[in-house]
């Protein structure tokens, strides 16, 4: 199975399987002599856990990662940077009934076609456990870009058919930890809230959307034709598990506008008076905010009787058994911010070719 690693200098390896013995990864192209917070690394892994809230997954991991190379008291050496996180409360006797049978929207079907194996636990390597190793990695990566000054943060921006009503520069950073959703809005929250748990009761899912916003971007980066700096982020946001669009800047609404109206006009200090560019030109970063829009299906996984078939090809009915998120966005926020802190430090460390 090729796929395994993401980036072109700033790299990342992953391996495990959501009920093996472990998940881990490895971290190439790091550059050396930059001091790591291992507790920042933990507050982002503490954000994609599971069982943090009850508009979650109720299975209990502490994500403890263990760093075995690549760090010499905390500093980075250069060397690739090797860690693992252990699985501790993985439950495979819940997948038994499942273990012949195909999940509907699953991986199951499309895997054992492909493979002619699969492993019916959790999903083995399609679980959405593996973004483990990329919050860690992505939060390594978060670091570096904060020294210099390149912020990124996310949030949710709907869930079903509520939505916040608010433009991305009206976010205020430090409102998104404030509630369970991770909605900065106390009060559309709430209703995000409730509207999880009324379907969690009734075992159904939601799904919705993510918004991300960097801030402090150099002019520069992204590398045409090909590696266009937002056709990489796509490509991140994409990989991540339930994503199913990507728009940045204007996005759709964006083919509503007359091109009069759409133009951002440059002002003298080398900014634009709008931003419908969402701070790409060309596949280059302008140096205005980039903003973008991830859209997270509902989670496949839902305790409602459904009609499927199994690896006779026969007919039958499935019902899931098992721990399951009702909602996947609370949980893939930091994801999100993880993947497009290796997509711009990528672009950060290729860019210095260039001086």
């Amino acid at each position: 199975m090729p796929g395994n690693t993401f980036g072109k200098i700033f790299k990342l390896t992953t391996f495990g399987e959501s009920h093996g013995k472990a998940l881990g990864g490895i971290i190439d192209g790091c550059p050396s002599g930059i001091k790591i917070d291992l507790e920042k690394i933990y507050y982002d892994l503490n954000r994609r856990k599971t069982g943090q809230s009850e508009i979650v997954t109720p299975r209990k991991e502490n994500d403890k990662v263990e760093i075995l190379s690549g760090l010499y008291n905390n500093i980075t050496t250069g060397t690739p940077i090797g860690f693992i996180i252990y699985n501790k409360d993985q439950k495979s006797k819940d997948y038994l009934n499942i273990k012949n049978i195909y999940r509907p929207s699953h991986a199951d079907f499309t895997y054992y076609k492909k493979y002619k194996v699969r492993d019916y636990r959790g999903g083995g390597r399609s679980s959405a456990r593996e973004t483990v190793c990329r919050v860690v990695a992505g939060n390594i990566a978060k670091q570096i870009l904060k020294l210099n000054k390149i912020n990124i943060f996310a949030y949710v921006n709907s869930v079903g058919k509520i939505k916040l009503n608010k433009k991305y520069f009206e976010i205020k950073e430090e409102d998104i930890e404030k509630n369970i959703i991770r909605c900065p809005d106390k009060y559309i929250s709430i209703k995000m809230i409730e509207l999880i748990k009324k379907y969690k009761k009734k075992g159904d899912t939601l799904g919705g959307t993510i918004n991300c916003i960097i801030k402090n971007v150099p002019i520069g980066l992204g590398e045409p034709i090909f590696n266009k700096l937002h056709s990489d982020l796509g490509k991140a946001m994409l990989t991540i598990n339930a994503a199913k669009g990507f728009e940045y800047g204007s996005g759709f609404k964006g083919t509503t506008m007359l091109g009069s109206s759409h133009n951002d006009s440059f002002l003298p200090n080398n900014k634009t008076k709008t931003n419908y560019s969402g701070g790409i030109q060309g596949g280059i970063s302008n140096g205005m905010d980039i903003y973008f829009k991830v859209a997270f299906k509902p989670i496949s996984t839902i305790k409602i009787s459904q009609d499927t078939i199994d690896n006779k090809n026969k007919k039958v009915k499935i019902k899931i058994k098992g721990r399951h998120d009702p909602c996947v966005l609370p949980r893939a926020v930091p994801i999100v911010e993880a993947m497009t802190a290796l997509v711009l430090l990528d672009h950060y460390l290729i860019n210095k070719i260039y001086k």
